[in-house]
């Protein structure tokens, strides 16, 4: 008898029919004696109505009022669930992320998870019940309810198997597993058996959207081996583990294009030391991701005065503006650039390491198809470059033919 996790996104639970689905395939883990339980999103499409109302009442909602909302998609989905598991005969119950012990700091929107006391989920389990978690969710310290940021329903199941020491973790979605690349904009990408933390997380980092970041970060570190897989068939997955020497023998192992992403210039900012400093705390203290990062040489060097561009995701834009312009007079910048007509694509495989040229190859492949980058970030296992936002599908198409067919 196995304790398994199993997480569903927000496609798989999109209607009555597909909760309906779900519940059946849970209901046969429990046939089988498996103990269950289940983490949920919010059914397709809730969240960005959601923030849609949200933003047509204010440019920038409160975000502890935005925690409120965005917290009753969840809600919503387990209690659909909890009752067709219900109608099947099979007892269940639903938990929000704060009856099921998890306890986040308390940054809203993107909080992160502190500590998990599973104690009622484990005595629910023991009375036979299937419990059902509502993703994306937790509480403060202060009680206040806290979400984890988009694709947070990963972390919250990634963040329970670990607590409860699951057997198993699957990871249920509309794809039969993680790919080469996204197939709706390359139609030729694969499905991958496995892949190593490392580079889901530079996969993850990059904009793909098959897991959160933080989830995969929180499984490498507790050691939680799961399974992306699909929820509408019973095919294989992608197993999601620690790297192992074979998979050096696969240079690029994926290729990832993030549209929603913006670039941020400050133009002439004062070239002294501590500047960048300040900028990016602030940016930091607000809870903003900055990815890439370039700074000019020195220009008009009687004034030493420099251009200071990194990005941002684009969902963040607006509140990055406020920080930046909250600091124009304490730095003295001449002004600040937005450009949202931008996009990032990477490349990604732990065989980097080993084997020299592949920059040289990326940049060689764009240069052909006269596509011109504008700003370069690498890591070991990593190459990832900014380009125009309308050259991004067919850049990701090239440069996955040159890498992986």
């Amino acid at each position: 008898m196995a304790l398994i996790v199993q997480k569903y996104g927000g496609t798989s639970v999109a209607d009555i029919k597909r909760i309906k689905n779900v519940v059946a395939r849970v209901a046969r883990y429990r046939e089988n004696g498996d103990r269950v339980v289940v983490v949920l999103s919010a059914m397709s499409g809730v969240t960005d109505n959601l923030i849609k109302m949200a933003h047509e009442l204010m440019p920038i909602p409160t975000e502890r009022e935005m925690d409120m909302l965005l917290a009753t998609g969840e809600q919503t989905t387990i209690a659909l669930a909890a009752m067709a598991l219900h109608a099947r005969g099979v007892p269940a119950v639903s938990l929000t992320g704060a009856q099921a012990g998890i306890t986040t700091d308390g940054v809203h929107t993107k909080a992160k998870i502190r500590n998990i006391t599973p104690k009622q989920v484990h005595a629910l389990l023991d009375g036979g019940q299937v419990v059902i978690v509502a993703g994306f969710q937790g509480q403060s310290p202060e009680g206040n309810i806290t979400t984890l940021g988009r694709g947070g329903s990963d972390l919250t199941a990634i963040a329970l198997a670990a607590a409860l020491k699951a057997d198993l973790c699957q990871i249920y979605t509309d794809v039969d597993g993680i790919y080469t690349s996204d197939p709706r904009l390359v139609p030729n990408a694969r499905k991958m058996e496995e892949i190593s933390y490392d580079e889901l997380l530079e996969l993850a980092g990059a904009g793909a959207k098959v897991m959160q970041l933080r989830s995969v970060e929180f499984a490498k570190k507790f050691g939680v081996i799961f399974e992306v897989r699909s929820s509408m068939n019973n095919h294989p997955g992608t197993i999601v583990k620690e790297e192992t020497r074979s998979m050096e023998d696969v240079i690029v192992r994926g290729v990832s294009l993030d549209k929603k992403q913006a670039k941020v210039t400050l133009v002439a900012v004062p070239d002294r030391p501590g500047v960048a400093a300040r900028i990016f705390t602030e940016l930091a203290r607000a809870a903003i991701n900055v990815d890439m990062i370039v700074q000019n040489v020195s220009r008009e060097a009687a004034k030493r005065v420099t251009d200071l561009s990194f990005t941002v995701d684009e969902p963040d834009l607006l509140k990055a503006g406020k920080v930046i312009e909250g600091l124009k007079k304490e730095i003295g910048y001449r002004s600040m650039d937005v450009n949202r007509s931008v996009a990032k694509l990477s490349i990604v495989g732990v065989g980097m390491r080993s084997h020299s040229g592949i920059a040289a190859r990326l940049f060689e492949t764009l240069a052909n198809a006269g596509i011109n980058i504008d700003m370069i970030s690498t890591s070991e296992i990593k190459v990832s470059v900014v380009i125009d936002l309308d050259k991004g599908e067919s850049a990701a198409r090239l440069v996955h033919a040159a890498f992986l067919e």
